[in-house]
């Protein structure tokens, strides 16, 4: 044979070295970066496994062509990340997955050829990170969840042929511990906040279940102060930026008001009327902020306003909160923890999970249940006692009730008695103790007769005559 087989175009070619060895070329198809097409070789002993290789690169090239581009994971992950994911996803999220990269995938895998991350690889990653570095199950889970969407679009490109992020374990772990007020300590933080000028934000958050995010984001037309709703359409919070002209010039971070995360988080939310109420406060507050400021006032329109009118951002938003729980005298709660104190007094008051899931914005009733399970399981315990009285029926008990008895002396020594709530009981004795005995043997034998038991009359119900008083007979 000739020293050179050529093919038609992107077909490749054939050529003897003078080393005795067989040199395989093939063009892949357009390349955007350079304009052309890019030429990759590999070597062989003989010409027949050298004309073998050819017709495998050639099937590779016309039905996978990425599949011979030589490509490590960590290359893959910013290119995805960049060309695919970015357009389709909030900034908040991208920052998520720029750190999960960054952080955990680039300093173990980034150097791996994509076509040689297995499952098997993938899994001794995440044992290791998860039993030596001590990441959590949820930051795994995290990691893997933005892997596989990573790897499904090489898939598309002929990269690889399937996804190794499918194919493996990942811990579970223990449920984080949800801590929540207490009410006596709700009800102390409530009180307090009544002395800070951002107290009435504290008192929304306890009664709605919004994230500190959703609340800074609000703005007045996001209130329906007639119908008393609230809507939820947008989050304000500090991230790291991500616009390369703006890293030029030094900035780390900026505030980006955006919508929601999910589209669940774009809620309504009805208000207590004494919640509106106080609102209304905090806008004639605004007021006189406007007032006193005068040109220095913006008009943001925003409902959680510093006294010149602009937003406030979260970590100052903390400060204040800080300071409310410190004027109750409370150690420190994270401003969540109102979000689960929300969630937990309104299963505690009945409201029904799918309800509960709505009005907080999650994607599932069944994540609702499986994050507030410690308040389902003591109503699951109250629900089966009432169970009880099904199995052992009992009469109502009398002998937590106290009914009162009009004494009337007489001038002849004779003293009638009764019972309002029982006005067919009823005594004339000359012996009060002798007639109050006999009353209470009386009601005994009638309370046995009563399904229900009246309830008993305050004895300052009653508008006495000249001489008459009142004693109390115990059923017990």
């Amino acid at each position: 044979m000739s020293n050179s087989k050529k093919r038609s175009n992107y077909e490749g070619s054939i050529r003897k070295r003078k080393d005795g060895r067989y040199e395989v070329r093939i063009s892949v198809r357009h390349d955007f970066k350079t304009g052309g097409a890019k030429r990759f070789s590999f070597y062989t002993e003989t010409e027949d496994e050298a004309v073998r290789k050819l017709h495998e690169m050639s099937f590779m090239n016309d039905t996978k062509p990425n599949s011979l581009k030589p490509i490590t994971l960590g290359e893959w992950l910013n290119s995805s990340l960049e060309f695919y994911i970015r357009r389709g996803i909030k900034q908040s999220t991208y920052v998520s997955y720029e750190g999960i990269i960054r952080n955990h995938l680039i300093p173990h895998l980034g150097d791996v050829p994509l076509n040689e991350l297995s499952p098997r690889l993938l899994q001794n990653f995440y044992n290791f990170i998860f039993d030596y570095e001590k990441l959590s199950a949820k930051t795994i889970q995290n990691i893997n969840l933005f892997l596989h969407r990573s790897l499904e679009f090489a898939i598309s490109e002929g990269y690889i042929s399937s996804n190794p992020a499918s194919y493996v374990n990942l811990p579970r772990g223990d449920r984080p511990q949800i801590r929540i007020l207490s009410r006596d300590e709700q009800t102390r933080l409530i009180k307090a906040s009544y002395s800070h000028r951002y107290g009435v934000f504290i008192r929304l958050t306890l009664f709605t279940g919004i994230r500190i995010g959703e609340l800074l984001g609000l703005r007045w037309e996001d209130i329906d102060l007639q119908g008393n709703v609230l809507y939820i359409r947008r989050t304000l919070n500090r991230l790291p930026v991500i616009e390369q002209s703006k890293i030029q010039k030094g900035q780390k971070t900026e505030i980006v008001i955006q919508s929601p995360k999910t589209e669940n988080s774009i809620r309504t939310i009805p208000l207590l009327p004494q919640i509106v109420s106080e609102l209304l406060n905090w806008r004639d507050i605004q007021t006189a902020d406007a007032a006193a400021a005068g040109t220095n006032y913006t008009v943001s329109g925003m409902l959680v306003t510093n006294p010149n009118g602009g937003y406030i951002e979260p970590r100052t938003f903390k400060d204040y909160y800080d300071q409310i729980l410190d004027l109750a005298g409370l150690d420190h709660f994270t401003f969540h923890a109102l979000r689960h104190t929300f969630a937990s007094r309104a299963l505690e008051q009945g409201v029904d999970p799918k309800t509960l899931s709505v009005l907080l914005g999650h994607a599932s009733v069944s994540f609702t249940m499986d994050t507030y399970t410690h308040v389902l399981d003591r109503h699951k315990q109250e629900s089966m006692m009432l169970l009880e009285e099904l199995l052992s029926p009992t009469v109502p008990q009398p002998q937590s009730l106290t009914y009162p008895v009009i004494v009337t002396p007489s001038a002849q020594g004779v003293t009638s008695l009764i019972f309002p709530d029982f006005p067919f009981i009823s005594c004339v004795t000359t012996n009060l103790t002798e007639g109050l005995s006999e009353m209470s043997d009386n009601l005994h034998e009638s309370l046995l007769m009563c399904n229900e038991p009246p309830t008993p009359t305050s004895p300052a119900a009653f508008h006495l005559k000249p001489g008459q008083f009142v004693l109390q007979i115990s059923a017990s």
